[in-house]
């Protein structure tokens, strides 16, 4: 089986013949790609007049490549969803309007430390150690949304500051996708409604529906991306009084957190980090993560900080690279 340098060079060389006709005079590129928590290596075709079609990651198609070990069928496949993407994109190019652009600008958290590359090229505002960036909606469903990272050079197109974008952002964010706040014990309560299941089976969820029960789910009514929602207080305000009580916010990942009662703390607020950190990087994917810290929310300052912080600040589990000591020659 192939590495994965020797497959991208095969990828780039044989594409095209895999691709309709129209694309015959095309040309390959393979160039990184700056997503969240990751850099990608992300493939282009550039025809003639220019136009870059959406592109497609190498990284993916290795992946399948690795599961199938056949690189007919993964060249076949991605070539065929390709052309499909570039069709949909043709007909959608006048519905990409600059004039709808404000309205349409939300905004999203990602982990600073993770994305310090990517935020070189977008427009950005600290949250503790996470940082709000914007994407602009160019699609949107119940569950979904289709968007793209609004870069530096979208931002100076679209003649939009960082401030005017999260002004923006701040409404069109809820209006797009509302805050949601659940309850993890309606969740877990759900399957038992309704339904015959084994006893044994039954009374342990009722035991979990018991320990959730002072759980809240904070996310958005699309279930993408709803980290943000931490960020509108009135919200976080509502539950605290609700309970009588500050709130831990915990970092489930980038499209939800959790809060409990501050009362219900009990092995300290860095065993606690220690646990998302644990659960951050045993079970959630890279890309899917949010935070290995910990917040607090005083319900009677009425705002979110830093309760305890990993030392294991990126999300990939490598260490982040120190600046080098340059010597300081007045001293010699």
């Amino acid at each position: 089986m192939m590495d994965y340098e020797i497959f991208k060079a095969v990828e780039q060389g044989k594409f095209l013949s895999y691709l309709p006709e129209e694309y015959k005079d095309a040309e390959v590129k393979i160039h990184p790609a700056k997503k969240v928590n990751r850099t990608l290596d992300a493939l282009s075709v550039i025809k003639d007049d220019s136009r870059v079609f959406p592109s497609m990651y190498v990284d993916e198609m290795y992946e399948k490549y690795q599961a199938c070990g056949n690189l007919e069928i993964v060249l076949q496949a991605a070539a065929w969803k390709y052309a499909q993407t570039a069709d949909r994109e043709k007909g959608r190019e006048l519905e990409m309007d600059l004039g709808q652009f404000k309205d349409n600008v939300i905004m999203c958290l990602v982990n600073t430390e993770q994305n310090r590359e990517l935020l070189e090229d977008v427009p950005n505002r600290a949250f503790q150690d996470l940082s709000v960036i914007y994407q602009w909606v160019i699609d949107s469903a119940p569950n979904a949304i289709d968007s793209i990272i609004v870069s530096n050079k979208l931002a100076e197109i679209a003649g939009m500051t960082e401030e005017q974008l999260f002004q923006c952002a701040v409404h069109n964010t809820r209006r797009i996708s509302p805050v949601s706040i659940t309850s993890v014990s309606d969740v877990l309560g759900r399957p038992l409604e309704g339904v015959d299941i084994p006893q044994e089976i039954r009374e342990e969820m009722e035991r979990a529906c018991h320990v959730a029960e002072n759980m809240w789910i904070i996310g958005n009514s699309r279930g993408v991306h709803g980290a943000v929602s931490m960020l509108y207080e009135e919200n976080l305000h509502r539950l605290a009084e609700k309970i009588g009580d500050d709130l831990i916010i915990l970092p489930s990942s980038i499209h939800e957190v959790i809060a409990i009662p501050a009362a219900m703390e009990r092995g300290g607020m860095a065993n606690l980090a220690e646990e998302v950190r644990s659960i951050n990087m045993g079970e959630l994917e890279l890309e899917e993560r949010l935070s290995n810290s910990v917040y607090h929310y005083d319900r009677t300052a009425r705002k979110v900080t830093l309760a305890a912080e990993s030392p294991e600040k990126r999300l990939d589990g490598k260490q982040a690279e120190l600046p080098l000591i340059q010597e300081d020659k007045r001293q010699r």
